[in-house]
């Protein structure tokens, strides 16, 4: 069975006889779509034994602030009461996750959780691990192949990933069915959340949980997703899916994601085949196409470089070519030089630049394509392009909802040359391939509108 690939049992101590099967949740953050979620559920069953799902809330997780904070105890509440309707009780702690997890272990048969991708999740998994008195499971849950199975080493670049992908992905494309928890009951004590974190969420801003990303995706299949493919990069259009928080965050999977574009498409296109005239949507394939190529290709792409770099949120993860121009660069004069704070505050010359950093500080996300240009930018700008990969990645994971991702590491990283190739040399870019606005003018007909919205 394929999906079996995405389990991993940790043998250490034998368990408790007939002990509580628990569950940690921490990456993904949702009911829906959640294989270690369904697996240990499926354990609880087999063993006759009860369940329990726990969260460890960490007051200083690294780079977070209070607008992480507050959308994921929006998705807690969803995950709380979704489990609850399946007489499922939760229960939230606080402290350090690792070392919770493990003393929560005590009398339990088995401990299940998913597998972690960036650095902190890993050394809660490993304290767990040294510690749990009781087997441990971790379970691949948030990227559709699972990252061992995709590749033993990092990838170059998507060209080299991509058809390892394609070859399995269809095998773990697959709906996780619920699996119905053979004690179900009232759940009697709901989970005691703590005050909200600040001040109130502007209003448009993002709210978390798998209630609301499902409702976004609905919303982007129905109306974005048929012109995906010609409009995704349009500043001026927000022609996204908006699901890269929630992914984030594991209030959705990306399998379901998937799934449901698929259907949607075939869907459509069975009916316009069946349709008088038999005329079919030329534009839709290759939107759903595009889709799949972000949110498995790219995506995953990113999940491998965290996985297997341990430089991952450093300069010194940057392919030895890139590292090397941008040095042999370094020395050269900037059109402009910007202080972090000019910076943080979108106060530059450049009205595009400024809009798209206005958009991140407000709204906890910025414009896909706008990302690209915004971190050429800061290496543009300043004086150093190690100073300029440490400033791109901090203001990042300060304000994007989804910061403190391997989608954010990533991104930052092929600003600077990963998961790219050389380009003809400039000054300070050397061989990194260059962004400027009169391209962004040239691509986007619209790119005054942005500015106006975001303020430039």
């Amino acid at each position: 069975m394929d999906q079996a690939k995405r389990i991993r049992v940790i043998t250490g101590e034998s368990g408790a006889s007939g002990g509580t099967v628990l569950y940690w949740m921490q990456a993904a953050v949702r009911t829906r779509y959640n294989h270690a979620l369904e697996y240990a559920i499926h354990l609880a069953n087999h063993r006759g034994a009860p369940l329990t799902v726990f969260f460890v809330l960490t007051p200083d997780y690294p780079g977070a602030t209070e607008r992480h904070y507050r959308f994921l105890l929006e998705g807690l509440r969803d995950a709380a009461e979704n489990l609850s309707a399946r007489g499922i009780p939760f229960t939230l702690c606080e402290g350090n996750p690792g070392e919770v997890a493990a003393a929560r272990a005590r009398g339990a048969s088995t401990i299940v959780t998913e597998l972690g991708y960036t650095r902190p999740q890993r050394r809660w998994r490993e304290v767990l691990v040294e510690k749990a008195p009781c087997p441990v499971v971790l379970v691949d849950t948030n990227a559709v192949v699972p990252v061992e199975v995709t590749s033993p080493k990092e990838e170059y670049s998507a060209a080299t990933i991509r058809p390892k992908i394609h070859r399995l992905w269809e095998a773990f494309l697959k709906p996780v069915e619920p699996v119905p928890y053979h004690a179900a009951g009232p759940v009697t004590e709901p989970p005691r959340w703590p005050g909200p974190p600040g001040p109130a969420a502007a209003p448009g801003s993002f709210h978390g949980g798998e209630n609301r990303a499902g409702e976004l995706l609905g919303e982007f299949l129905s109306l974005r997703l048929r012109e995906y493919g010609e409009l995704r990069n349009a500043p001026d259009r927000d022609w996204t899916s908006r699901m890269s928080p929630y992914l984030h965050f594991g209030n959705i999977s990306p399998v379901e994601i998937a799934l449901r574009a698929m259907e949607y498409r075939d869907r459509l296109l069975s009916e316009a085949s069946e349709s008088e005239g038999n005329q079919s949507d030329g534009t839709l394939p290759g939107s759903v196409d595009t889709l799949l190529e972000e949110l498995i290709v790219r995506r995953e792409l990113a999940i491998n470089f965290t996985w297997y770099n341990e430089c991952y949120d450093s300069y010194r993860s940057l392919p030895n070519w890139a590292i090397t121009t941008l040095e042999e660069h370094s020395g050269d004069e900037r059109p402009a030089i910007y202080t972090a704070r000019q910076l943080e505050a979108g106060e530059t010359g450049d009205p595009f630049w400024n809009a798209c950093q206005h958009q991140m500080v407000e709204s906890g996300m910025m414009h896909g394509y706008m990302r690209m240009y915004w971190g050429k930018k800061i290496l543009e700008w300043t004086q150093n392009p190690r100073d300029a990969y440490e400033l791109a990645l901090e203001l990042n994971d300060r304000y994007e909802l989804d910061g403190r991702d391997p989608n954010g590491y990533a991104g930052v990283a092929w600003c600077f040359g990963k998961h790219d190739r050389p380009w003809v040399e400039r000054p300070v870019f050397g061989k990194v391939r260059y962004m400027n606005d009169r391209g962004l003018k040239r691509k986007f007909k619209g790119i005054d509108r942005y500015v106006t919205r975001w303020g430039g």
